[in-house]
């Protein structure tokens, strides 16, 4: 499936808050995701929950995904996004968004509530993270395509960048209200 081919949704307008916390493996989208998700009430998905059981087993096997394996993975996370029925208010959903096409593609399906927060860090500390995860199918050794295939969103206009090593509860509130007025 081609990324540009998924279906489009029109959402009513509203003041839904959705957002992918966005950055290479071990940056901390999980984490992030979950305490704003708290912060504002609302629904948290892992987007690592919504990759094919193909799509597991080639990263299991050390093999980068490549644009095809993800296309599907996008529209299922560009779905729940926008499910305004579902989540009236929202939701959030920790998603890698390596690349401008899909964060793009996301942006088509799920309309103008979408914001992104990117999580920035460098290769040594997502390695590091990576290698101390215990029970995750995707390997350190994976660091190195993600970070190739990475595409800084910075300078988009729905996108708040934060340090993927910043403390926090020293950030949230502060984080939080960026994305509002992104």
């Amino acid at each position: 499936m081609d990324i540009g081919s998924m279906a489009t949704i029109s959402l009513p307008s509203g003041p839904r808050f959705t957002l992918i916390v966005m950055g290479v493996s071990g940056s901390g989208k999980t984490t992030v995701g979950v305490a704003i998700a708290k912060a504002r009430s609302i629904a948290f998905f892992d987007g690592d929950d919504l990759h094919s059981p193909e799509a597991r087993a080639k990263m299991t096997a050390g093999i980068p995904l490549t644009d095809e394996d993800r296309a599907p993975w996008l529209e299922r996370i560009a779905h729940v996004l926008a499910d305004a029925a579902a989540h009236p208010d929202g939701a959030i959903i920790a998603c890698s968004a390596l690349r401008r096409i899909y964060r793009d593609r996301l942006r088509a399906v799920v309309g103008p509530s979408l914001r992104f927060l990117f999580l920035k860090g460098d290769k040594a500390l997502m390695g590091a993270r990576v290698a101390a995860r215990k029970g995750h199918y995707m390997p350190a050794s994976l660091i190195d395509s993600q970070f190739a295939a990475l595409e800084s969103p910075e300078g988009e206009g729905d996108v708040v960048t934060i340090p993927a090593d910043a403390d926090l509860s020293a950030v949230l509130d502060e984080t939080i209200e960026r994305l509002l007025r992104a």
